[in-house]
């Protein structure tokens, strides 16, 4: 059976970049914006309270940060500090969120949004602002350091470490520049590629790095030596080595297997065709990198990508808007919604598998937001698998065995 349409769980007033989670909250975090083209289009970053009601997530507007004339076009979030990427530069941002002073409660910040929940169901109606005693967020600009000198220059790639004490930057210039936090003291620049950065991957141990650019490499460095460069085509003849270029990392973990770690890649074509080919997934050993498995995902360009805390799922979001969900272990797709949004998708995230994360899911075994260019957020839900329990397979085969024995009596008499 295809799956129900996704969910519309917000619609900003400007198109939607990027898309973060709160680890710890039932928050999520959107920004985007028209630029600095005099449109009348706003920028921002737009927080969200997520929430079940009516056994159905929800979202209510918390506070809108304006962010001038720039729009943020990829964000990282550690904890309680956003990094955004607006233009050429890095901006380092804090929130906090605290007790309204009284019902209603109006803030400065974002012309009046805060105090005021706008509620978004399911359905995508939105039946006006309802006053409620909501958490308010305070954003305070911490600092903002230029991260692509480009004559075209603009940061398209940001990563925190795990432990949120480095940062990692890419972009137009195809410099990686890497930084203490919250210091934010440059500790490393070196070029990484002959052009674009498209994505960024950093190790759970901050010693190696995983750059993907756009002249078709993927490399790993350890500091600014190049430790080895991605062959994901290898073992697949007849694919010439400039047909694809890497659009995606991500390191993830390996569900069961602590301390295992998996690296996976997103290849999509460099030329259009009339028939177009498929892109493929990679998942790779995440200390050898030498390929595990490589399957194709489609035909439609794939833009973004993301994995679920545990390393099960792994989200992907379409230049054509369509929206998949592929199970890690063996590449398979399980969930797919032709043109969930009417533009390309420009990033999706999983919901945490935090406490709060898990309240969020209401009984199914994953959510996946989405934000594209059509202002929209959407939610994919993921049904919960059916499975046997332990108990009722050991019943079964106890009993197919009790079956063979009795059949082979019948057969051959006085052979037990």
């Amino acid at each position: 059976m295809a799956p129900r349409r996704p969910a519309e769980l917000y619609r900003a007033p400007f198109p939607l970049y990027t898309v973060r989670l709160h680890p710890r909250r039932p928050l999520a975090i959107t920004a985007g914006g028209g630029g600095a083209a005099k449109t009348g289009i706003r920028n921002g970053v737009h927080f969200l309270r997520l929430e079940q009601i009516g056994g159905q997530l929800s979202a209510s507007l918390l506070h809108c940060h304006d962010t001038e004339t720039r729009a943020t076009m990829t964000m990282a979030l550690a904890g309680d500090v956003i990094a955004a990427g607006q233009d050429n530069s890095c901006h380092i941002l804090r929130f906090s969120l605290q007790e309204p002073e009284g019902p209603g409660t109006a803030g400065k910040d974002g012309g009046g949004a805060q105090g005021v929940r706008r509620r978004r169901g399911p359905g995508g109606a939105a039946p006006g602002p309802t006053q409620g005693r909501a958490h308010e967020v305070r954003v305070e600009s911490l600092q903002r350091v230029r991260t692509d000198f480009s004559p075209d220059a603009l940061q398209k790639a940001v990563r925190f470490s795990a432990d949120g004490a480095l940062l990692a930057t890419g972009g137009a210039d195809g410099f990686l520049r890497l930084w203490e936090f919250p210091s934010m003291k440059k500790t490393l620049e070196f070029r990484a590629h002959d052009g674009e950065i498209e994505d960024i991957a950093l190790g759970p141990d901050n010693k190696q790095v995983v750059t993907a650019g756009r002249d078709f490499q993927c490399c790993v460095w350890q500091q600014d030596q190049l430790v080895t460069g991605l062959r994901w085509h290898e073992n697949l003849p007849g694919i010439p080595d400039k047909a694809y270029r890497y659009q995606a990392c991500r390191f993830g973990a390996v569900e069961g297997s602590a301390g295992a770690l998996r690296l996976y890649t997103v290849q999509v074509p460099h030329k259009r065709e009339r028939r177009p080919p498929p892109c493929y997934l990679t998942k790779w050993d995440g200390k050898s990198f030498l390929p595990l498995l490589t399957r194709p995902c489609g035909s439609e360009v794939v833009s973004c990508l993301s994995i679920s805390d545990s390393g099960t799922f792994l989200g992907l979001g379409t230049v054509t808007g369509s929206v998949a969900i592929h199970i890690a272990f063996s590449l398979q797709r399980l969930y797919y919604v032709k043109e969930a949004h009417g533009i390309v998708v420009t990033d999706v995230a999983f919901v945490p598998e935090s406490r709060p994360g898990r309240e969020l899911l209401g009984g199914h075994e994953a959510a996946l937001l989405s934000v594209a260019v059509d202002s929209r957020c959407k939610v994919h839900l993921l049904p919960t698998r059916r499975s046997l329990p332990v108990w009722l397979l050991l019943l079964l085969c106890a009993g197919l065995i009790v079956a063979t024995i009795l059949l082979l009596q019948l057969a051959f008499p006085g052979f037990l």
